[in-house]
């Protein structure tokens, strides 16, 4: 018997290995015949770029090259072949094309130890190189210290430098699965004499199985004395009927503006009308103090037409939200569908339209709504066609990198992207690609002198951009 089961693996194993084989084979035939005029019959490049380097310009996962070749990139004249190429032999490419990866060698391009930016050549340093699981938030209590989430539930201290090698005591347990767990950390304004630190994670509440619980964002604080999580107050929890067994876009970002109220942001749970429904928490950006409480001028405040704690609406999934140092001004970063990222200046009370207007198209390819604008919606300041996927943003603040004040800075997850926003009033008049292809850019983070953090997914590590000072170039 166990003979026969060993023949039977081994028959499968090759039966697999004979699968993929003639998938690779086939997914070459369909290559050479569609793509090498463009990517060259060797993959190394033509007409556009190589697909054996390790530089990926739209995203390296299998999901982002799917969408890439199936529904095209049209600002930079690639045809979409949904009609002429079923999913199956985009697959079959796909299977070609990374197995040609593996035969070649290609790795992930090593972090640049220098970035040649407009103003400045950066340095880059490896700041925490390992250490951390999917690190999401970051924030600095002063010039040594920073409070760091891990998406699966860990909240972990940075002193000098060093990663304090045990998480923080006592934190409340999240839903860590899919995109859920931890996501952002936020410290009070009046930190240094209250303490008061804020996180924002997946709370869950039970289902109908003890395996399918139901989950929405929730915002509580809490202090750390003598590494341990005390004195845990909620600060923003979700009606119970707005609960799902969704496990995405929970948002999940936290900042506080120049009246001292905490914006916090909630995606719309895959559940897209329910962001044009004020009676919901999903797909908002909420305002409230840094107790819970209300504030008073608050767009629904009386609670008669929706939620009390609602300043914004219609907002498909914020992970990014920014107060410009000087104005005040709320602005917020906002993934898209399949196209139509979006960068936001948040008005108390408006609707930005999400899924009555939008850029983008459905991941099916179909179309989610005619219109591009509407009355009565906001149009964003920026939008991306392909979605960078955007996520953490900040303003450039400090004495490092004095060209760059006030500049908005954007990670982008799908495209792997770091990228410098000139702002001008209510516009962006120029962007900048500081950084690509290092990683997932979850977040981006100014100490009080002005260095910038970068948090990385896939790898995870934080990098650290500095710089003397002095602009090399005007």
């Amino acid at each position: 018997m166990p003979s026969m089961i060993r023949t039977l693996l081994s028959l499968g194993v090759l039966a697999l290995l004979s699968s993929t084989t003639l998938a690779q084979s086939a997914g070459e035939a369909i290559y050479q015949q569609r793509c090498a005029q463009c990517h060259g019959k060797d993959l190394t490049g033509g007409n556009t770029q190589s697909m054996v380097d390790g530089n990926w310009q739209f995203g390296r996962s299998d999901g982002d090259l799917m969408r890439n070749i199936k529904f095209g990139i049209s600002s930079v004249g690639m045809p979409e072949y949904r009609t002429v190429m079923s999913d199956d032999q985009i697959r079959q490419v796909i299977s070609f094309i990374k197995e040609a990866q593996n035969r070649a060698g290609v790795e992930r391009p090593p972090v640049p130890e220098k970035l040649l930016t407009r103003h400045y050549d950066v340095g880059v340093e490896k700041w925490i190189p390992e250490g951390l699981e999917t690190p999401w938030g970051i924030a600095f209590a002063d010039d040594g210290t920073a409070l760091v989430t891990e998406r699966p539930g860990r909240l972990r201290v940075i002193l000098n430098g060093k990663l304090h090698p045990d998480p923080i005591r006592g934190t409340p347990v999240p839903n860590a699965e899919n995109q859920g767990g931890y996501m952002d950390v936020a410290l009070d304004p009046d930190y240094a004499e209250n303490g008061w630190v804020y996180l924002a994670f997946a709370d869950t509440k039970p289902g109908a199985t003890a395996r399918s619980p139901l989950t929405m964002t929730r915002v509580v604080r809490g202090r750390i004395q003598d590494h341990q999580w005390v004195e845990q107050q909620d600060v923003f929890t979700a009606p119970d009927f707005s609960y799902t067994q969704t496990r995405h876009h929970y948002g999940g970002r936290l900042a506080f503006d120049h009246e001292g109220h905490l914006l916090i942001s909630i995606g719309d749970r895959g559940v897209g009308e329910q962001a044009q429904d004020t009676r919901w928490p999903n797909g908002k950006v909420h305002r409230v103090w840094p107790d819970g409480t209300v504030p008073e001028d608050n767009p629904f405040a009386d609670g008669e037409k929706g939620l009390k704690t609602i300043f914004t609406y219609g907002n498909r999934n914020a992970q990014g939200l920014a107060v410009h140092p000087e104005t005040g001004a709320i602005w917020e970063t906002e993934h898209g569908p399949m196209g139509g990222d979006e960068v936001n200046i948040l008005k108390s009370g408006a609707n930005y339209g999400w899924p009555k207007t939008t850029y983008g198209l459905d991941y099916t390819g179909e179309v989610i709504s005619e219109n591009l604008t509407l009355e009565g919606t906001e149009q964003p300041v920026l939008y991306w066609v392909p979605s960078i996927a955007v996520c953490g943003t900040r303003f450039c603040q400090g004495d490092e990198f004095p060209q760059w004040q006030n500049n908005l800075l954007v990670g982008g997850l799908g495209h792997e992207e770091l990228r410098r926003l000139v702002v001008d009033g209510d516009r962006v008049i120029h962007q900048e690609l500081l950084l690509k292809n290092a990683g997932r850019v979850r977040d981006v983070q100014c100490d009080p002198n002005g260095n910038v953090y970068v948090i990385l997914n896939g790898p995870d590590m934080i990098l650290k951009l500095t710089n003397e000072g002095k602009a090399i170039r005007q």
